[in-house]
């Protein structure tokens, strides 16, 4: 398979590597800090708007590789192509089950656990040993750090970013665009667009 990635940072240097290994081919890297497009070590890189030309390669598919959940929604409104020109991208050592979703342009990292009928939504992060139990859901626009636990029946709403090392009780709702900090706990429901921190994990700040 032939992949572009748009971002060239931290986060895309581990997409890279889970492309390698399943066997695909990287033909782009996109990022705007580049202003020329150039080809290095036999892949082109070059602005995000350049993604239109490598595109008319119709085999050619897409990946988000932007760790930060808001830029990673706006460059996709930006770049408003079809859904099927994203891939899902997860490393082979990440344990999916065959009744779980995974929607495009998500990605899994190494060690990751996705158990049963678990529904994951667009352009997600399902970070490093990430755990995702039974019948979770997990829309788009999610971050799930290195090592956060989600237990039966949870409910994550878009944009949410869980810390690294946290967890989540079973049940629980976490509303949209909220921050759990790292190694926090959430034992009850989370409200919109706020930072939750410690055990119990609690709102200490909101935010638009």
């Amino acid at each position: 398979m032939k992949i572009v990635l748009i971002g060239d940072s931290g986060h895309a240097k581990v997409i890279k590597d889970i492309i390698l290994a399943n066997g695909d081919h990287i033909v782009g890297i996109l990022d705007d800090k580049y202003i020329d497009v150039f080809t290095e070590n036999k892949i082109i890189k070059g602005p995000i708007m350049y993604l239109n030309e490598l595109l008319k390669d119709k085999k050619v598919k897409v990946i988000i590789a932007i760790g930060n959940n808001k830029v990673r929604k706006e460059v996709v409104s930006r770049l408003n192509i079809s859904k099927d020109r994203y891939i899902t991208c997860l490393h082979p050592s990440a344990l999916v089950s065959p009744s779980a979703v995974i929607e495009n342009g998500t990605v899994v990292m190494p060690g990751a656990i996705i158990n049963a009928d678990v529904c994951v939504g667009m352009h997600s992060i399902i970070n490093t040993n990430a755990v995702i139990e039974h019948d979770c859901l997990v829309e788009k626009f999610v971050h799930i750090s290195p090592a956060s636990v989600i237990t039966g029946g949870v409910k994550i709403a878009e944009g949410v970013h869980l810390g690294a090392s946290s967890s989540v009780i079973p049940l629980v709702k976490i509303e949209c665009w909220t921050t759990v900090g790292a190694g926090a706990v959430v034992v009850k429901d989370l409200p919109a667009n706020c930072t939750a921190v410690g055990t119990p994990a609690i709102p200490i700040k909101f935010h638009e």
